[in-house]
């Protein structure tokens, strides 16, 4: 079974750095890749980066290379996701998922609200 909870979501200044971590329950986290995925008001969610089970694949979208990194902690059922030099275009619900088999995510987290102000 696989619940994912995510945290760390809050308001920050534009320029600072925030962490995000989502956790699973259950028993399976490191059986498969994990992804963060985000939705600003009034837009589709889009994808933000992906990490396989083994943290030997990493995918960041263009839009947050080089100011983003994802992580997972397989031991502690913990996927992280740094955030540096935040920009008011990073405001959005930013939220986990897993991906069970190759190319879907069936598994979601319930989101984290990041605000990022100017």
């Amino acid at each position: 079974q696989v619940h994912l909870v995510a945290s760390g979501g809050r308001l920050v200044q534009a320029g600072e750095s925030l962490i995000l971590l989502c956790v699973d329950s259950g028993r399976t986290f490191g059986t498969y890749g994990m992804a963060w995925f985000r939705q600003a008001p009034g837009k589709d969610r889009e994808f933000v980066a992906y990490i396989n089970q083994d943290s030997s694949i990493r995918t960041i979208d263009p839009s947050v290379k080089g100011r983003f990194a994802i992580s997972r902690d397989n031991a502690e059922n913990t996927l992280y996701l740094q955030m540096n030099s935040l920009k008011t275009e990073d405001t959005a619900v930013y939220s986990c998922a897993a991906e069970l088999r190759v190319g879907l995510f069936d598994y979601w987290g319930q989101g984290t609200q990041v605000t990022v102000s100017s």
